[in-house]
């Protein structure tokens, strides 16, 4: 099982819950509808690593896609939330990458088929280490970027997302329970596009950490 120290806590790892389409731009980048409400996906934990380790291409898929995300950390149970119950639940922020074969999901989604082949095989999501919310408040002005072999690709603001963080835990917690060491990551912004093997990603958030891996 995989575990966050945090606070001289360890959380081990649950679910992992993501957001798409979560940026307008980047909805549109794909040619897909701006959302009504959160787009909701999951990703087991099997499927994670963290900042350093390297991503596995996958064999059966040509078109691995980078996206950096801002990731929340959840610290108790919660169920039916409001919003300031959600906002309370989560005890730390990350940036994070949602790796997405997108070759596979286009030809799943084409033919009505569920798309996770593009999204949990291992490997497909990177954290970096956890930053407590007692020791730094998210605004939402800060900037979220990603580059690729020091071109950068991926620049925007949080506050660009459709739905903030509280919105999102509030949102998924009327469909499931969340847990202790679930997380939640919150969607990408514009500028998605193709890595292959030897391509080195770095990603930050803007005061708070960034993380570094290499596509092998």
């Amino acid at each position: 099982m995989k575990t966050i120290t945090l606070d001289n806590k360890n959380y081990n790892i649950g679910k992992i819950v993501c957001v798409g389409r979560n940026y307008a731009e980047h909805a549109k980048e794909l040619g897909n509808e701006i959302p009504e409400f959160p787009l909701i996906f999951l990703k087991p934990s099997s499927s994670l690593i963290f900042s350093e380790q390297n991503i596995i291409h996958p064999s059966y898929g040509n078109e691995l896609h980078h996206e950096v995300e801002l990731v929340l950390l959840i610290g108790k149970t919660i169920k039916d939330a409001d919003i300031i119950e959600a906002e309370k639940s989560v005890v730390g922020y990350t940036v994070g990458l949602d790796m997405t074969l997108r070759d596979t999901q286009n030809l799943l989604k084409a033919k009505g088929h569920p798309w996770t082949l593009a999204k949990c095989f291992d490997t497909s999501a990177v954290i970096s280490n956890f930053v407590s919310v007692k020791d730094y408040k998210l605004t939402l002005n800060e900037t979220i970027k990603l580059s690729v072999n020091n071109i950068e690709k991926q620049n925007s603001k949080l506050n660009m997302m459709l739905f903030k963080p509280a919105e999102i835990i509030s949102y998924i917690s009327k469909t499931m329970t969340l847990e202790e060491g679930d997380l939640i990551f919150t969607g990408t912004p514009s500028g998605v596009n193709r890595v292959v093997k030897g391509d080195n990603i770095k990603a930050s958030i803007e005061n708070l950490t960034e993380l570094t891996t290499e596509i092998v």
